[in-house]
């Protein structure tokens, strides 16, 4: 994706904000806004398509939910999502979707900054038999988490770093 696209569609938002992780910035990446365009949220997906290395994508709901349902319609790889919690209705099922002891799953994220979330939908795959060792975002806020993930075993790529749209 251009650059000047990720400005342009408004990803980027300057005030006050606390992110996910309990840290305060000012300013916030919205994916999530931003992929409610088709075409941006196409255009995103074509650069995710083009770093995934496996048969299989995964992502935690709900940033990631709109990107792993655009990469796997381009590339017709299955994908499963990962709930936050656990549930006590349903299916209570955690897991949504296929996961293979021994497949190799890309994780796919919207924003990453501590690298936490990533790092919790990887411990559910493994934990589920799965080999997890690559991980692509769209934005990295450059504020650990590509170092949390290396340290966990987790290449870590991105489509932008946040270093170079701000």
């Amino acid at each position: 994706m251009d650059r000047e696209n990720f400005i342009k569609s408004g990803m980027i938002k300057f005030g006050d904000f606390t992110l996910t992780s309990g840290k305060k910035s000012t300013y916030y990446v919205d994916i999530k806004e931003a992929c409610t365009d088709p075409e941006i949220l196409s255009e995103i997906c074509d650069e995710l398509v083009d770093k995934t290395r496996y048969n299989s994508i995964a992502g935690m709901e709900l940033g990631a939910v709109p990107l792993i349902v655009g990469v796997s319609l381009k590339t017709n790889k299955p994908y499963i999502i990962i709930r936050k919690g656990e549930r006590e209705h349903g299916t209570k099922k955690r897991i949504i979707g296929n996961v293979t002891p021994g497949s190799k799953i890309d994780l796919i994220e919207d924003v990453v900054t501590t690298g936490n979330s990533l790092l919790k939908t990887a411990v559910i795959l493994r934990e589920n038999g799965a080999i997890v060792d690559h991980a692509i975002c769209v934005v990295d806020r450059e504020s650990g988490g590509y170092e949390l993930l290396k340290e966990n075993g987790i290449m870590l790529e991105s489509v932008a770093k946040i270093s170079e749209l701000l």
